[in-house]
Order: C-alpha cells, then sequence, then structure tokens
C-alpha cells in the first residue's frame, strides 16, 4: 500500500503549527511544576499544575486536553517518520 506522500507532508505541515503551543505549555508547565516540587514549593506554584491538565480559567478542558495533545503529538510523530522513511537516502562517496 502507497502512502500518498504529498497529503502526508500537508497534514503534517498543517498540524505542526496548530500543535506547537499545547506541547510547548505542556513542557514548560511540567518542567516548572517538577522543579517546585523538589524545592517544596508546590503548594506555591498550584496554579502550574491546573495549566498542565488543561485547566484555562473559565475554560476548562482537564477531560480532553490530555487526549487531544496525545494525539496531535502522536500523528505528528507517525507522519514524520513516515516522510522521513520514504526521503531517498544519499550515499557518501569514498
Amino acid at each position: 500500500m502507497s502512502i500518498n506522500k504529498a497529503r502526508l507532508r500537508q497534514l503534517h505541515s498543517m498540524l505542526a503549527p496548530i500543535m506547537v503551543l499545547p506541547i510547548l505549555l505542556t513542557l514548560i508547565t511540567g518542567l516548572f511544576y517538577q522543579m517546585a516540587d523538589v524545592a517544596d514549593k508546590e503548594a506555591d506554584f498550584f496554579w502550574l499544575l491546573e495549566l498542565h491538565k488543561g485547566n484555562f480559567g473559565p475554560l476548562n478542558l482537564e477531560v480532553i486536553y490530555p487526549f487531544l495533545n496525545a494525539l496531535g503529538l502522536f500523528t505528528l510523530a507517525i507522519t514524520g517518520i513516515t516522510l522521513w522513511f520514504q526521503t531517498p537516502r544519499r550515499h557518501l562517496r569514498s
């Protein structure tokens, strides 16, 4: 079964800019909350954990945010790896 490289590239390039913000938000909030936890200051930075889980004040996405984040990241990984394997390799000459 042949995968249409143009459609795969289109899906990957369309999804990448959309997923940058949620992935960076998850990465940064998780990192800083972990640092606060190690310093025994987690009570002061509980708001970071709320953001990390997808609770954005009036917009509470805690139920679906992790699944959307995981689905987007998984799709980017699969499309990226597939495109990478479809790229012709150049052999170095000695």
